[in-house]
C-alpha cells in the first residue's frame, strides 16, 4: 500500500532534468515550467522566459516531430528584431551574389584579362558566390521553420557542412589574395603559374582538411543535434584556422604598405613633393585591400552582452558588413577594375560606333566612291577596336 502511495506523488511530478542549456526543476503533472532564456546563447534575450510543459501523466512533452523530450525557447528570441537583421542578411547575399556572378561572367568573357592575378581573383569571387547562395538557402529553408532543426535531416547536417567548407574556403582564398599580393610585390623572381597551383591547395585544399576533421568530430561525439545549429566545443577547429589566416593577412597588409612606401621613396625625385603625392596615393589603394583581405572582420569578437543596448547595432553592423562583403569586392576588383573599365569600353565602343560606319560607307557609296585613303586608315581602327 506504500509503495502504490510512493508511485501515485512520484507520477504527479514530472522530475528535474537538464536539457543542455537550463536545469529544469521538478514540476507538477499538467503544469509549465518557466525559467530565464539562457544569456550564453546569440540572439536570446535573458530578460525573456522559456517553458517547458509536464504531461497530466508526469512525464516531459515530446515534440510530435523528433519525438524527443522538447524545451521551448522561441519565446526567448525577438522576432521583430531578428527579423530586421535576417532580412538585411538576406538582401545583403542576394545584391552581392548578383554582383559576384557579373564579375565572373566578366573576368571570363574578356579574353585578355586571362592572367594568374584575375585567375586568383575568380576563385575568391567564386568562393563568395557559392557561400552566398548556401547563406541563403540556409536562411529561407532553416531559419525560418524550427521543424527543419527538430527534425534534423541529413540534408540540414550536409548543408551546415558544405555551408561551413565554403565559409572556410572564402577566408583561405582571402589569404591566397593576400599571399600573392605579398609575393608579387616582395619576391622578385617567382613563377607566377606555379604560384597559383599552390593558391589553388590554399583555398580549396586545407579547408576541405578542416571541414573533415570538424565534421569527423562532431559526429563521433554525437554533436549532431538540430541541425547542428547549437555551439559546439569542436567550432574551435573552424575558428583558429580563420583566425590564423586572418592573422597572416594583417602582417601581409603591413608588410605591403612598408615595401610600398620604400619603393616611393627610393624613387628618383623621392625629397619632391610629387612623390609624397604618390605615397597618399600608395596609402589609398593599400587600404582598398581591407575588404578583400578580410580583416574587417576582426570586429566580430567584440560582441557586446545579450541585452546590451548595443546589441541590436551591433548585430546590424555584423549583418551589413558581412552580407555586403561580397558587393564591395565585386566592386573594388572587377566594376572599378581599370583594366576591365577599358576593355568594356572598347567592346562598348565596337558594338556603338561600327554599325554607324558601316552606314556611313553605304551612303558614301551610293553617291560618291569613298577615298581609297579613307578605306586603309579606318581598317586598322575597326581591328584595333
Amino acid at each position: 500500500m506504500r509503495e502504490n502511495k510512493l508511485f501515485l506523488i512520484s507520477a504527479q511530478y514530472c522530475p528535474g532534468t537538464f536539457d543542455g542549456w537550463a536545469c529544469w526543476p521538478n514540476t507538477p503533472a499538467g503544469s509549465r515550467a518557466f525559467l530565464p532564456c539562457p544569456y550564453f546563447i546569440t540572439g536570446f534575450d535573458p530578460s525573456r522566459y522559456g517553458h517547458k510543459d509536464c504531461t497530466e501523466n508526469g512525464t516531459w512533452y515530446r515534440h510530435p516531430v523528433s519525438g524527443k523530450v522538447w524545451s521551448n525557447y522561441s519565446d526567448c528570441i525577438n522576432l521583430e528584431d531578428l527579423d530586421k537583421v535576417n532580412g538585411i542578411y538576406e538582401m545583403g547575399y542576394v545584391v552581392s551574389l548578383i554582383a559576384l556572378i557579373s564579375s565572373l561572367v566578366i573576368l571570363s568573357y574578356f579574353k585578355s584579362l586571362r592572367c594568374p592575378r584575375i585567375t586568383v581573383h575568380k576563385n575568391l569571387f567564386l568562393s563568395f558566390s557559392i557561400n552566398n547562395f548556401l547563406w541563403l538557402l540556409w536562411y529561407q529553408f532553416v531559419i525560418p521553420t524550427p521543424t527543419v532543426s527538430f527534425e534534423n535531416g541529413i540534408s540540414c547536417q550536409v548543408l551546415h557542412v558544405i555551408l561551413h567548407y565554403f565559409l572556410v574556403s572564402n577566408y583561405f582564398w582571402m589569404l591566397a589574395e593576400g599571399l600573392y599580393l605579398h609575393t608579387l610585390l616582395v619576391c622578385a623572381f617567382f613563377s607566377e603559374e606555379k604560384l597559383v597551383r599552390c593558391l589553388y591547395v590554399v583555398g580549396w585544399g586545407f579547408p576541405l582538411i578542416i571541414i573533415s576533421v570538424y565534421a569527423t568530430l562532431r559526429i563521433k561525439h554525437g554533436d549532431t543535434d538540430q541541425c547542428w545549429i547549437n555551439e559546439s566545443n569542436f567550432s574551435a577547429v573552424l575558428l583558429w584556422p580563420v583566425v590564423f589566416s586572418m592573422a597572416l593577412n594583417l602582417f601581409f597588409l603591413c608588410n605591403i604598405v612598408r615595401v610600398l612606401l620604400i619603393k616611393l621613396r627610393s624613387a628618383p625625385g623621392g625629397n619632391n613633393s610629387r612623390p609624397s603625392r604618390q605615397i597618399i596615393q600608395g596609402f589609398r589603394a593599400t587600404l582598398l585591400l581591407f575588404p578583400l583581405l578580410g580583416v574587417h572582420y576582426f570586429i566580430t569578437p567584440f560582441r557586446p552582452e545579450p541585452g546590451h543596448p548595443l546589441e541590436p547595432a551591433y548585430e546590424v553592423t555584423l549583418a551589413a558588413s558581412a552580407s555586403f562583403q561580397g558587393l564591395c569586392v565585386a566592386i573594388l576588383f572587377c566594376f572599378c577594375n581599370g583594366e576591365v573599365m577599358a576593355q568594356m569600353k572598347r567592346k562598348w565602343q565596337y558594338a556603338t560606333f561600327r554599325p554607324r560606319t558601316n552606314s556611313y560607307s553605304a551612303t558614301t557609296v551610293s553617291h560618291k566612291p569613298p577615298p581609297v585613303q579613307l578605306v586603309s586608315n579606318t581598317s586598322p581602327l575597326l581591328e584595333e577596336v
